[in-house]
């Protein structure tokens, strides 16, 4: 039973989606890395590759955890536009 949910492109997809929602909703770019490991799993079923539903929970995990030090690495490096003030006016 598990096998025959778990091969399920749509599925896959419409996890991705709901996630994707999630990250919308709460932005921390916690959920954008589950978002993007369920795309990936979703597109390999899709495209008739048919591992078993063991293989596709660790591709699923690994691109997760793959795709979220990515986006840490990458949205690290963007400055948020905050201006940092280290003079004190009262101290002249």
């Amino acid at each position: 039973m598990i096998e025959a949910l778990l091969g399920i492109w749509w599925m896959w997809i419409a996890a991705a989606l709901v996630f994707g929602l999630i990250e919308v909703l709460a932005p921390g770019f916690i959920f954008l890395g589950f978002a993007l490991g369920a795309l990936v799993t979703g597109l390999i079923v899709g495209l008739a590759f048919a591992p078993s539903a063991p293989a596709l929970l660790a591709v699923f995990a690994a691109v997760s955890l793959l795709s979220w030090f990515g986006l840490r690495f990458a949205f690290r490096r963007q400055s948020s536009g905050v201006k940092v003030i280290t003079d004190d006016v009262n101290d002249s």
